[in-house]
């Protein structure tokens, strides 16, 4: 079984995203579940290291390990091994680029895929969630908000071959993200906070911790933009279907 959750955002810290989080739990099919937290992305505070052990750790019963890469201390066959000896994948948010960086020095971006070949949840947020994905609208500077001038694109590790916008209900993200689907060759996945879209091998299904939250399919076709909410909540549907133009 290959499982994959994106989630658009949310703060684990205020359990906004909790519905999410123990559906991503319950994909493990274990009672007490080994989950890995990758929180390269923020640069590793042991404050958001807390708050996912209290969630996913106390609160949702799992046992919790966590992947430091940034101090150095953690070798490329290591850091397989962490992940690959786990049942769910947690990727924290933050910055995408620098993140990205980062795992190829490890390899992790090979690792991960292999996960995914096993069987082990992939899951993660904002960084954690375009991570999954060919490409993604990031802010250029982590957490800056406001302007047209503050996305870039950057690049994923391909699991998922469309482009992913997380955080769509914020600032101007869509704005900017209908134009950078303009020159990419496929799909766009846009997601809310508090919303996520769940791959399971060949279909997909949407979960949302806040009901007013959605996911998007958006694209362009024939010079026209088009963008559908996708709201299967209650049934997975095709995968390849949502992956057509």
């Amino acid at each position: 079984m290959k499982i994959l959750y994106a989630i658009g955002g949310g703060e684990i810290s205020e359990l906004e995203t909790f519905k999410i989080d123990e559906a991503i739990v319950a994909s493990a099919e274990k009672r007490h579940p080994k989950a890995l937290f990758i929180p390269t992305a923020s640069g590793e505070p042991e404050g958001y290291v807390d708050s996912f052990v209290k969630l996913y750790g106390d609160r949702l019963g799992c046992e919790i390990d966590v992947l430091r890469l940034l101090d150095g201390n953690t070798s490329s066959l290591e850091a397989e091994e962490k992940i690959m000896s786990s049942d769910i994948v947690y990727v924290g948010g933050g910055n995408t680029r620098m993140m990205m960086a980062v795992w190829k020095e490890y390899g992790l971006d090979k690792s991960l895929k292999k996960a995914h070949e096993k069987g082990i949840v992939l899951s993660g947020l904002s960084a954690g969630s375009i991570c999954w994905f060919s490409k993604g609208q990031s802010d250029i500077e982590e957490f800056k908000r406001g302007s047209l001038d503050n996305y870039t694109c950057v690049d994923g590790i391909g699991i998922l071959d469309a482009m992913h916008c997380p955080h769509y209900n914020e600032d101007t993200r869509d704005i900017d993200f209908a134009e950078k689907i303009k020159s990419f060759d496929g799909i766009g996945i846009a997601i809310d906070n508090n919303c996520a879209i769940e791959i399971k091998n060949n279909t997909y299904k949407i979960h949302k911790s806040d009901s007013k939250a959605n996911a998007y399919k958006i694209y362009y076709k024939n010079k026209e933009l088009f963008k559908e909410v996708l709201d299967n909540e209650d049934e997975y549907l095709s995968l390849e279907e949502l992956m057509k133009l």
